[in-house]
């Protein structure tokens, strides 16, 4: 009988109802599907329902079933991974079949052959036939706002078996993985932070709402905002230190040591107390100040302060600057490092 209910979450459409043999036709072809029928308590993913595989009796149609959380939205792919390495970090992700990664454009590392790159306009939390034009339009612009591509890069296993894909850091520092159903599904981080995601999170844009914060809070007014249930991959410069702020409790951290911090957090700026302080403390005139309740992400190495340090060792017109060397330019000539 018609009892079967399928879902595809990459597209959003709803299939059904439909028959136990139809089912199991349309759960061979896509693994990635979701299943309901009457008598289930909620929608599971077709590859983990025997009776989808092995031969079943027939059940009686019933009521339509509810509708997935959030129009199927909000469901992100089951994937496993890996962090690898100390200074230079690099995520390896496992996919099963039907299974895809989200990455931002330049951060592949290397892939299965089985897995199949395909670029996606916005944030690829949809496939290029769901979510409409305006909604994919609307999530590209989210993304040049925060000074992204206009475009995701999308990684799904169209073969048998395990299939791995790797993303790597950018620059020094730490890749920290989260799962954001264990953080209220929303976190609030810089804006070149997002490395990867599980298919289904979303990327979207986090305005401050502050003036002052805005103009001296070293993110700007606008930040990445991460929504969903499925693991993300956020990168750090050097070392994170992970704090849980009670409630009305209050950090005051460098501007551009803020990496993430959960949506219940308060962020805000405060000047530096003393003109002496300011003027010649060498930490700017502002700080960054957060209040919880909620957890704060601190990095100890921001990608402006790394950038600052070479461009100020960087040689004003061209050559080398000869450190180390007591004779400089003259040194150079006579050992044959960099002589013109």
């Amino acid at each position: 009988m018609r009892q079967w209910y399928l879902h595809d979450t990459a597209s959003n459409q709803r299939l059904g109802p439909m028959d136990t043999e139809a089912a199991r036709n349309e759960a061979t072809r896509n693994p990635g599907l979701l299943a309901w029928k009457e008598g289930m308590g909620d929608w599971l993913p077709v590859r983990n329902i025997a009776e989808l595989f092995e031969a079943a009796p027939g059940g009686v149609a019933g009521n339509p079933p509810p509708p997935p959380r959030n129009g199927g939205k909000g469901r992100s792919d089951e994937i496993d991974f890996k962090i690898h390495g100390q200074e230079m970090q690099f995520v390896e992700i496992e996919l099963d079949p039907g299974e895809s990664a989200i990455a931002e454009a330049g951060a592949l590392m290397f892939k299965d052959a089985a897995v199949q790159m395909d670029t996606v306009f916005g944030d690829g939390s949809t496939s290029e036939q769901g979510g409409g034009f305006m909604g994919k339009l609307l999530s590209a612009g989210k993304r040049v706002i925060t000074g992204e591509s206009l475009f995701t890069t999308l990684f799904t296993h169209g073969g048998s078996g395990k299939a791995k894909v790797a993303f790597a850091a950018p620059y020094p520092g730490t890749v920290m993985a989260m799962k954001l159903d264990e953080h209220g599904g929303r976190v609030i981080c810089q804006k070149d932070s997002f490395l990867a995601g599980a298919r289904g999170v979303q990327v979207g844009v986090h305005f401050q709402k502050k003036i002052l914060t805005g103009l001296f809070g070293g993110e700007g007014f606008i930040m990445q905002k991460l929504e969903g249930d499925g693991w993300v991959f956020i990168h750090a410069g050097g070392c994170v230190v992970e704090r849980e702020l009670a409630a009305g409790e209050r950090i005051d951290v460098d501007t551009g040591c803020v990496v993430g911090f959960h949506a219940t957090v308060d962020m805000d700026v405060r000047p530096v107390a003393g003109l002496k302080s300011m003027f010649f403390g060498g930490e700017g005139v502002f700080l960054a100040t957060l209040t919880g309740p909620g957890k704060v992400w601190l990095q100890s190495l921001p990608f402006s302060r790394l950038a600052g340090r070479m461009l100020a060792a960087a040689p004003q017109q061209g050559g080398s600057r000869g450190e180390g060397s007591v004779l400089g330019g003259i040194g150079r000539l006579l050992d044959g490092d960099n002589s013109f």
